[in-house]
């Protein structure tokens, strides 16, 4: 029986290896085109390390979804491949079980759920954590690219800033905010004319405008309008651009529950309430039930591949894309939802398993009985 177990784990896991090599590939260069695609036509002199270190970061967050699909589509294969050649009957006509037979999958579906769980709750957050950090790098590694014509940056948490045009680091028709906690415009600025210098040593960038015109608010109570001083003039003026600022605003907006590990999300649960209470219970659920999903893949795969009896490669894809799809779409599903209390999405979440685990277990009952 041990030559028997290592044929099948060999034959199962060398095809998922394959399959999940091909899966994140295709999912990392469509997360590296969403993700770096303005960012990389606004600073195309980006470096190729920088770009193979993001897809290194990518790659945990897609093993998610991967190493299930993978697996599923291994068993499928093999498992079609070995209906199609008349192994299993040769293994049942020799007193060798179906579920004996099927042993070396069940452990090693065991195994991928534990690494699964492991990706989800601490490898995938952190890298998108410093995926995070990478795309803002990357950004503000030529801090002039951050404007850009007839557009407003807005990732100054105390600035607001609108260029009209631009020619390298000279800006036309420039309209400066300040922005006070309130979020209350205290002071606006208007100018023809400007240019941009970044001054990295002081991590900062120097917006010097010239023939600048102010309007300025009252500072205790910039809400009254009657209280604005108009037609203050300025021939030039150094306006500094903070880019820590820029940094720590950029990160805190951007950070998904997606990357908080599964601890942080634990100490979230207890200070948050209401909706975000409720997205944060969701996403702590979702660690735990997608990583089942190498066992529920077992369980259907198995006999779905035997009743096949077939061998083409074409037929066992196609299998895994269906089965696939039915199966992340409750997920996709739970995540639309995951604000709206009436549809209990950390309940939803777990349809998934039930609903595969269950028909899995009824279909190789009848398999087994045989």
């Amino acid at each position: 029986m041990r030559i028997i177990d290592r044929y099948i784990a060999s034959g199962v896991l060398l095809t998922a290896v394959i399959g999940v090599l091909i899966l994140s590939l295709v999912l990392v260069l469509g997360n590296i085109f969403k993700e770096l695609l303005n960012v990389l036509i606004n600073n195309p002199d980006v470096p190729i390390a920088t770009v193979l270190a993001f897809m290194a970061l990518v790659l945990p967050f897609s093993l998610t979804f991967t190493i299930p699909w993978g697996f599923l589509t291994a068993i499928l294969l093999f498992f079609g491949r070995m209906s199609a050649d008349s192994e299993l009957v040769a293994l049942k006509s020799n007193g060798v079980s179906i579920p004996r037979i099927c042993m070396p999958v069940f452990a090693i579906a065991i195994a991928l759920s534990a690494v699964c769980f492991w990706i989800n709750a601490d490898v995938a957050p952190r890298a998108e954590q410093a995926m995070t950090r990478a795309v803002v790098d990357i950004a503000t590694n030529n801090p002039i690219s951050l404007f850009r014509a007839d557009e407003v940056v807005d990732q100054f948490p105390d600035r607001r800033v609108y260029v009209g045009g631009k020619d390298g680091n000279h800006l036309k028709n420039i309209l400066v905010f300040e922005i006070n906690e309130d979020q209350y415009p205290t002071k606006m600025v208007f100018a023809r004319e400007g240019v941009l210098t970044p001054d990295i040593e002081n991590s900062r960038l120097l917006l010097r405008l010239f023939d600048a015109r102010f309007e300025q608010r009252d500072d205790k109570n910039p809400s009254d309008l009657s209280k604005i001083q108009q037609g203050i003039v300025m021939q030039e003026g150094v306006f500094p651009l903070q880019l820590d600022k820029f940094l720590k605003n950029a990160q805190s907006k951007s950070r998904r529950l997606s990357s908080y590990t599964l601890p942080e999300l634990f100490d979230l649960l207890s200070k948050t309430d209401g909706k975000k209470h409720l997205e944060t219970l969701v996403e702590f659920n979702k660690r735990f039930s997608i990583a089942l999903s190498c066992i529920a893949f077992a369980l259907i795969a198995i006999p779905l591949g035997v009743t096949t009896h077939r061998k083409e490669t074409s037929v066992g894809f196609g299998l895994s894309i269906v089965v696939a799809f039915s199966y992340f779409f409750f997920f996709i599903m739970a995540d639309t939802f995951r604000g709206n209390a009436a549809a209990f999405p950390q309940f939803l979440i777990w349809i998934p398993n039930l609903l595969f685990i269950t028909i899995g277990i009824w279909l190789f009952v009848r398999l087994a009985k045989r």
